[in-house]
C-alpha cells in the first residue's frame, strides 16, 4: 500500500539552497512532514528568519549553517558543521545550484567554472562526505534536485545541462557504493518550476514560455510543492527500496 502522507519525524535533514525557491519549499514541506532541520544557504539573515518561522509553524527543531557552496572549501566544512549540529545526518536534500544562460560559443572558461564548482562539485563533495557519515551510522537517504536538462539539452543552457547531467552519474555511483550500508540516493529532475524566479524568467515572457510548453504533454509548468512532495517520498520509509532513480517531474516533457 502506497502512503501518501510519509512522516520523516526526528529525521535529521540538511537542505542546501534553502533560503528561496525550491529549497525553501522542500524546507516548509520537511518541516510539515516532522523532520529535524539543518538549513544552508548563503543569507544567513534570511535562513535565521525562515528557521524561526518553521520552528513555530510546525514544532521541529531549525538551524542554519551559512555556506556559500562556490567556495572550494565549503562542501567539506558544511558536512562536518551539519552534521555537528544533531549529532549525525539521516537526509541531505542537495538543492543549491546556479544557473548562467548562454550559448556554446559564448561561453568562457569563468562561467563554465562557476557552475560546475557550484552545481556538480559542491553537490558531489557533499554527499560523498555526508553519505560516508550515513554509512557509518548505518543509512540515511540522500535526494539531489537535478533538472530535466540533465536528461534533454535545452538551448542556451551548455553549462547548466552539463552539471546537471554529471550530477544524475553521481546520484548513480552513490546509490551503487553506499547501498551496501543502507544508504538511498535518488535524484529529481523537474522541468520549469513556478517560484517567484520562475515565474519572472517565464510566466511575464510568453514568447519565450509558449515553445517550452508546448513540449510539456501535460500542458503547463511545475508547481514548487510538486517537487517538495517528490522529495519528501523519496527521502521516506515509503520509498525505503527505492535507490539510484532520476525521477522526472516535468508533466511527461523527458519523453515528449
Amino acid at each position: 500500500m502506497i502512503n501518501s502522507n510519509p512522516r520523516l519525524d526526528g529525521r535529521r535533514t540538511l537542505i542546501t539552497g534553502a533560503s528561496k525557491g525550491i529549497g525553501a519549499d522542500i524546507a516548509r514541506a520537511f518541516a510539515e512532514a516532522g523532520a529535524a532541520l539543518v538549513l544552508s544557504g548563503r543569507d544567513g539573515e534570511a535562513l535565521s528568519a525562515q528557521a524561526a518561522q518553521l520552528a513555530s509553524d510546525y514544532g521541529v527543531k531549525a538551524e542554519v549553517v551559512v555556506a556559500d557552496l562556490s567556495d572550494p572549501e565549503a562542501p567539506e566544512r558544511l558536512a562536518a558543521e551539519a552534521a555537528a549540529v544533531f549529532g549525525g545526518l539521516d537526509v541531505l536534500i542537495n538543492n543549491a545550484g546556479i544557473s548562467h544562460p548562454e550559448m556554446v560559443v559564448d561561453l568562457t572558461a569563468e562561467l563554465l567554472d562557476d557552475v560546475l564548482n557550484v552545481n556538480l562539485r559542491a553537490p558531489s563533495l557533499l554527499a560523498a562526505r555526508v553519505g560516508a557519515g550515513m554509512a557509518a551510522a548505518g543509512g540515511g537517504s540522500i535526494v539531489t534536485v537535478a533538472s530535466a536538462a540533465g536528461l534533454r539539452a535545452l538551448p542556451e543552457h551548455y553549462g547548466y545541462c552539463i552539471s546537471k547531467a554529471g550530477l544524475l552519474m553521481a546520484t548513480k555511483m552513490l546509490a551503487l557504493e553506499l547501498g551496501p550500508s543502507g544508504v538511498r540516493a535518488n535524484s529529481v529532475c523537474p522541468t520549469v518550476v513556478l517560484t517567484d524566479m520562475g515565474q519572472r524568467v517565464w510566466l511575464d515572457h510568453p514568447d519565450k514560455a509558449a515553445p517550452m510548453l508546448s513540449r510539456i504533454p501535460l500542458g503547463r509548468f511545475v508547481q514548487p510543492h510538486e517537487v517538495s512532495d517528490v522529495v519528501v517520498w523519496l527521502a521516506s520509509d515509503a520509498a525505503a527500496m527505492v535507490n539510484g532513480i532520476d525521477l522526472s517531474v516535468d508533466g511527461g516533457y523527458s519523453v515528449s
